[in-house]
């Protein structure tokens, strides 16, 4: 007996969507490995090698495997977000004309990610992205905006009322400004949230330097 067309159409539907199911979930258990693997290595160089040429060398080497990772992911806000992190954090490791070549493509691979999904990793995009735009120099050396750094963090923490990297940088944003009881404010709300049990390296050194600049910002008012 003939078998019918519609039948057959529907059984390799599911049969394709039974073998795609898992290649599906191995890519993502992938990249989430690939991810948390590049946030631990990026904590490690960061708070606990000297600054200096190993820490440049070893933060280079970390950049190019972020690099890659979002070459072969560039449909996941994760791993835009975390190339992009690296890709500022070597800016500010090299001499000025390679900082802004470097700085303009993190620009790039954030607005990327933010375009995808501003709110992904406590809104790790928006927040990257606010800290280029006003640590850059400004026009006409480069792109910083203060306005849009401003907005860009505002939104972040907004987004992210428990993302300790939001309240971190909108606190040193408006420190920077001036505007030293909003920095207060900003940097106390930081300091409510609750410890990252997982990522105890980056909590614990976040938190020593948003006491530093408490300290900073009580000698001024």
């Amino acid at each position: 007996m003939r078998a019918n067309p519609h039948t057959l159409l529907r059984a390799m539907l599911l049969a394709a969507i039974a073998l795609g199911a898992p290649a599906a979930q191995a890519a993502d258990d992938g990249l989430n490995a690939q991810v948390k693997q590049i946030q631990t290595r990026w904590e490690t160089i960061k708070f606990t090698v000297p600054e200096g040429d190993k820490q440049t060398e070893q933060m280079n080497a970390l950049g190019a495997e972020a690099d890659a990772m979002a070459a072969k992911y560039p449909d996941r806000v994760e791993a835009l977000v975390w190339d992009g992190i690296l890709t500022s954090e070597r800016a500010s490791m090299v001499n000025p004309i390679s900082a802004l070549s470097l700085a303009k493509r993190a620009r790039d691979t954030l607005e990327k990610a933010y375009g995808m999904n501003p709110t992904a990793l406590d809104a790790g995009a928006p927040t990257s992205l606010g800290v280029l735009y006003y640590r850059v120099p400004g026009f006409p050396v480069a792109f910083g905006d203060k306005v849009k750094a401003r907005q860009l963090l505002e939104e972040a923490t907004r987004d992210a009322p428990n993302g300790l990297d939001a309240w971190y940088f909108y606190g040193d944003f408006l420190l920077s400004q001036g505007e030293y009881a909003k920095a207060r404010a900003a940097f106390t709300h930081a300091l409510s949230i609750p410890p990252h049990a997982e990522r105890p390296l980056w909590d614990e050194n976040r938190r020593l330097v948003i006491h530093e600049k408490l300290d900073q910002i009580k000698a001024k008012l």
